[in-house]
């Protein structure tokens, strides 16, 4: 299928060919019949993608700020590729269309194929010809409303949840300053409020639209018009709520509101204009200043956008959802009219030379959208059946035939910390790429070179072609796709973790057992890295029990980081604590028998003492409250008189009858993912065995989730030995 792409590095506007979205549970596929361009919002991202770099960290200083976070946690070559690599790739356009229901997931009863629906959100609501939309990001289309007008749904719910953050009431009178697409919008919902209407802005032509609309008066910021309008309809007093629907540099529109605002009214930010408010103006009318958050209660929570757990209408009555629906039913009603909006109706295939257009002003719009071929070809529906286990006998393998490598999932780890390493390996080819986003995949695909993009998982797995399966999606998948990868007799490498709970464990187990493919290595990177392991060589072997201590700076997440998702991806430690305890198993050579686990109420931060074999004893302080200059890992161990120290990838030393301090790394941290992969290949090219054995990966993992049952305990958890 295509879709609209820009690379933010670049600025390239292209229309690409693309996998077509899987349907997954709890959404829709839908074919797209027309989708509308924010002329404000969009434009914005392909200005900004045409400035050079200087000038996009200037717009955008939030992200140089966790840039340079990075850099001191990951050092610069890794942070430069993650950077780089987010920066030079297509990313998508859009977030407003309709179309026709394609293909309907599991648990979806409210729509069914051939419906007419309206669907929002800048994942799913793509200038493309075909998106997965999920339940509460979609909403049916109200008969007789044309298509073209319910394309309108999702600008029309951010302008719709603008208007009740202002909570107008009947006879008051509103300021709506910037009468762009959303400013129009404004207008005719305060007008169906019953609220009397002024408009601002410097464009004469979208002034007047405004007045047909159902503006009383309307002019330019500047002039007395405006000042006369309002005074005339509020005998002087000053409006009851204005509108901020303006966008650009100027500090302008926040003052005219001060200006024109009676005592205690109420200012709504909507667009994305300047806010530095004349502190003395707002003061002395003590005006309510408030934000409009897109398209309602809902946005921003993966709870509620991706896995569809709706509010109670008691609680929360208007939704993201029910904002879309109340819109398309406004226009359909005739209490919103659109039409007059649509400056532009361009063809999909026209797409970038209409952006184009539009930036250099040779186009000038309130509204375009693009018009969809009306007959597709209908998609062929693959039946490729998951393949009866086949175990592949060691050894077998030609010894020139190149390791043929397919990957699930392509994030920013795997993009930054697997596929540099693979894409240049000698013997190394890389298949397919399977993600659930199609533009994933096609950004894959051209910067590593895979030889197919896709979002049919079972094809891959299917694919006998395919010698070993990378599963680097989001946690909670992880289990579930390894025990199938296992099961169709592939070598699977499995970031960490491999399982959340231990009834996933169990699956994965189950599938080694029913298979007898145990083929099977985790991402546990650091036992790989060069520095540790010539440490752990200096030190040499010990005779006593030994005493480690493992401090993990690990600092907060940004806000509506999914690993925040605890409900469904589990604790921040059950999927980064693997890290770390593997690597004290591996520096003791043992696997832990017990583990104790403690954390003040009320946080994360947690200290977790595993007790081994030998008596020797492994204490992990895992703290997200350290201060951000902190290091984030350090390591001592002590045995035999003799200590190993560890400073966060960057120096090693060890103390004993001779000193050894190892050199300061001048340029990154190497925490082992290259020599990973590189002995995971080896292993998949000549049938050799896995790089860590099997029951250190499951008692890792077992001792991983013990730390859960053992906070809640408050005592010491037993492992047994694994299977």
């Amino acid at each position: 299928m295509k879709q609209v792409v820009q690379n933010y590095k670049s600025g390239e506007l292209a229309v690409l060919d693309v996998p077509v979205p899987g349907c997954k549970p709890g959404g829709v596929l839908v074919r797209t019949a027309y989708s509308l361009i924010s002329t404000g919002t969009e434009l914005m991202k392909v200005s900004e993608a045409g400035m050079s770099m200087l000038g996009k960290a200037r717009s955008r200083p939030d992200q140089v700020a966790k840039v340079m976070q990075s850099v001191a946690t990951n050092g610069v070559p890794a942070t430069y590729r993650k950077v780089m690599g987010k920066l030079d790739s297509y990313t998508p356009l859009g977030y407003s269309l309709c179309g026709v229901v394609e293909e309907v997931g599991a648990g979806i009863d409210d729509v069914a194929v051939g419906d007419l629906v309206a669907c929002a959100g800048n994942e799913h609501a793509l200038h493309a010809e075909l998106n997965w939309v999920p339940k509460n990001l979609y909403a049916p289309v109200p008969d007789g409303l044309a298509p073209r007008h319910a394309a309108f749904g999702t600008v029309g719910s951010i302008a719709l949840q603008g208007v009740r953050r202002g909570e107008p009431q009947l006879g008051e009178v509103a300021l709506v300053i910037g009468l762009g697409l959303i400013g129009q919008l404004v207008v005719q919902l305060l007008a169906a409020c019953g609220v009397r209407v002024v408009g601002v802005d410097p464009d004469p032509v979208r002034c007047e639209l405004a007045e047909r609309l159902g503006a009383a008066a309307s002019g330019d910021p500047g002039s007395a018009a405006v000042e006369a309008a309002v005074a005339d309809l509020t005998g002087g007093l000053g409006v009851d709520q204005v509108y901020l629907a303006a966008g650009g540099g100027s500090n302008q529109p926040v003052e005219l509101a001060a200006r024109l605002s009676r005592d205690r009214g109420r200012v709504v930010d909507i667009g994305k204009c300047r806010l530095d408010l004349p502190w003395n103006a707002y003061y002395e009318k003590e005006l309510d200043v408030r934000f409009s958050r897109s398209y309602g209660p809902g946005r921003y929570d993966p709870e509620y956008e991706l896995e569809g757990r709706d509010y109670p209408v008691g609680y929360v009555r208007w939704t993201e959802r029910r904002n879309l629906a109340c819109f398309l039913d406004l226009v359909a009603r005739g209490s919103v009219d659109v039409e007059p909006l649509v400056s532009h109706v361009a063809d999909f295939d026209d797409a970038v030379e209409t952006y184009r257009s539009l930036e250099d002003g040779g186009l000038k719009a309130v509204a375009v959208l693009f018009r969809y071929p009306e007959h597709a070809t209908e998609r062929a529906v693959p039946e490729v059946a998951v393949p009866t286990v086949t175990v592949r006998p060691s050894g077998t393998r030609a010894a020139r035939t190149p390791v043929r490598l397919a990957f699930v999932g392509a994030g920013n780890y795997a993009t930054s910390m697997l596929l540099p390493h693979l894409a240049q390996r000698d013997g190394v080819e890389l298949s397919a790429v399977v993600t659930t986003t199609a533009l994933s995949a096609a950004n894959a695909q051209r910067k590593f070179g895979f030889a197919e993009a896709t979002t049919d998982l079972d094809a891959v797995l299917g694919d006998k072609s395919i010698d070993a399966v990378f599963v680097v999606t989001r946690h909670s998948s992880h289990a579930e796709l390894t025990r199938r990868a296992l099961l169709a007799g592939k070598t699977v490498f499995v970031e960490k973790p491999l399982a959340l709970t231990e009834e996933e464990l169990a699956g994965v187990l189950a599938a080694v057992e029913e298979s007898g493919n145990d083929r099977l290595q985790v991402g546990f990177n650091r036992r790989f890295a060069p520095l540790l392991r010539e440490a752990r060589e200096r030190f040499g072997a010990r005779t006593g029990p030994a005493h480690l201590r493992y401090l993990v700076n690990a600092g907060r997440l940004q806000h509506g980081s999914w690993y925040l998702q605890q409900g469904t991806e589990g604790s921040r430690f059950a999927g980064e604590g693997g890290h770390f305890i593997d690597t004290a198993s591996w520096l003791l050579d043992a696997d832990p028998v017990s583990v104790y686990a403690v954390a003040p109420a009320g946080n994360e931060d947690l200290q977790v003492v595993l007790r081994y074999p030998d008596g020797s004893t492994a204490a992990i302080s895992y703290v997200t409250s350290g201060p951000a200059g902190l290091p984030k890992e350090t390591l001592d161990l002590v045995a035999d008189g003799r200590a190993l120290r560890l400073d966060d990838f960057v120096r090693a030393s060890v103390y004993g009858r001779k000193k050894w301090v190892s050199s300061r790394l001048p340029k990154a941290r190497d925490k082992g993912q290259n020599a990973e992969l590189a002995a995971f290949v080896k292993a998949v090219r000549t049938g050799g065995p896995m790089p860590v054995p099997l029951q250190s990966l499951v008692a890792t993992t077992a001792a991983t989730l013990a730390v859960q049952a053992g906070l809640a305990g408050g005592a010491p958890v037993a492992l047994e030995r694994a299977r």
